[in-house]
């Protein structure tokens, strides 16, 4: 889920490689900038929160993200390394305000309702947290965990992401979920009921077998049932999980790249058509229902990450520090504990963001809404130089916004309806005109 980064749309992997791609495994590990920055992050006083749990009932047959299947969860250790790690970024982060909570995973609702309840007192208890913050969590739609959503409530949350991914049985279970199409029409119906207008719908196309036909009817069928969020994400095969090894095998097959892109063209319009608006690569909404806790990421504001394996963006204040860091805590649920008892929370890595890594994030995450970068908000990160001087100026650019897929004007830059589609492809050559700036400006100074 982009609210924990951790789902993925087989559109923007670039996106993935460049947020996701620093995890390691040393904790003094720590790379830094050894010039002076010629922009830096603006100074913020809020950030989002993302709180991992890591556990689940079963692994789905596509997922490589970090979840760990246990029958003995400690869930009161859990709660109190959560809790502790969660007051220390706070106080490293010296952030005054959260603006948003993200309970993800795994399968948070697996997690009591209390340990949700106990996270966001801390919270509250360390910073402002508005009574108004959107406060979201994953849910699965099995019929334990929709029976706890009234708890959750009462716990603070305000919002919840289903994970409906498909409402054919056959291909729920191909998928390895432990829920039916029919556990899922009556989770939807139990959240909307106790969060109407902020309940979203998580749903999975491109699977093994999967026709451009039946996909408009399953999802003319779901927007019948649907509240005011759909999340759409494109299946994509990752290597060391069972659906990949049996379509390497040949027991199952995939559908064609024209026919995904098919597929994603249908849903815009099917979903146009029920009047959604599409404000991101793989998200519409009506009503005005937008993810504010996944605008943050898009729009590179300040979030923290707790819990095993998440990851943060924030600048570590209270230690000193004036440069935004990457933060990656540690992967496995156990280890992670003990790293949080004995140094009060459980960062594996830390990499400070030279002012290219910045723009780069900026940049890449920023198109993928379809507002796109606007000049005031590009400006914050880099106060000297335009969109037009850093990244306009190449031939190559030139024939983007010459073809139509890329747009930059007065409001700023962004993709063209077509250009969204195609975000995947776009990337490489904007990336390839930011580094060149820089370097040109490296070898200015020599």
């Amino acid at each position: 889920m982009l609210g924990g980064l951790a789902r993925r749309s087989g559109l923007v992997r670039a996106v993935d490689r460049l947020l996701l791609g620093t995890a390691g495994s040393w904790r003094s590990e720590r790379e830094v900038s050894d010039r002076r920055p010629d922009c830096a992050p603006p100074r913020s006083e809020e950030a989002g929160l993302y709180v991992h749990w890591p556990y689940c009932r079963r692994r789905c047959s596509y997922c490589n993200f970090n979840k760990y299947v246990s029958q003995r969860v400690d869930q009161q250790a859990m709660r109190d390394c959560l809790q502790r790690e969660t007051e220390t970024l706070l106080h490293l982060s010296q952030v005054s305000r959260i603006s948003s909570v993200f309970f993800g995973g795994g399968t948070p609702s697996l997690a009591r309702p209390d340990t949700i309840a106990a996270v966001l007192e801390t919270v509250a208890k360390c910073t402002s947290l508005p009574g108004n913050a959107e406060v979201t969590l994953e849910v699965n739609p099995t019929p334990e965990d929709v029976a706890r959503l009234s708890e959750f409530c009462s716990a603070g949350v305000n919002r919840f992401s289903i994970g409906v991914q498909s409402l054919h049985d056959a291909d729920l279970e191909l998928l390895g979920r432990d829920h039916s199409s029919q556990h899922a029409l009556q989770a939807l119906a139990e959240a909307q009921r106790l969060c109407p207008g902020r309940v979203s719908v998580d749903v999975i196309f491109g699977r093994p077998g999967q026709k451009l036909q039946s996909w408009e009817k399953e999802l003319e069928d779901l927007l019948l049932v649907s509240d005011d969020h759909v999340s759409l994400y494109q299946l994509t095969l990752e290597r060391g999980t069972a659906l990949f090894k049996r379509v390497q095998q040949s027991e199952l097959t995939m559908p064609s790249d024209d026919v995904t892109a098919h597929m994603y063209e249908a849903a815009r319009r099917i979903l146009g058509k029920a009047g959604f608006l599409q404000y991101e690569v793989s998200n519409f909404t009506r009503n005005g229902a937008v993810s504010v806790h996944n605008q943050g990421y898009w729009r590179a504001s300040q979030y923290i990450g707790v819990g095993p394996g998440a990851h943060g963006r924030f600048v570590p204040r209270g230690a000193g520090g004036s440069q935004r860091e990457a933060r990656t805590q540690t992967l496995e649920p156990d280890v992670w504990m003990r790293e949080v008892r004995h140094w009060g929370h459980g960062t594996r890595r830390r990499v400070e963001l030279s002012p290219l890594g910045l723009l780069e994030e900026v940049l890449v995450m920023g198109l993928r809404m379809t507002e796109g970068i606007p000049h005031e908000n590009w400006r914050q990160f880099s106060p000297l130089q335009s969109l037009q001087e850093v990244v306009g100026q190449s031939q190559e650019v030139q024939e983007l916004l010459e073809g139509g897929l890329l747009v930059l004007d007065d409001r700023g830059m962004r993709c063209s309806w077509d250009g969204l589609a195609l975000l995947d492809s776009l990337l490489p050559t904007l990336l390839v005109q930011l580094h060149a700036h820089f370097s040109q400006q490296e070898a200015g100074r020599h």
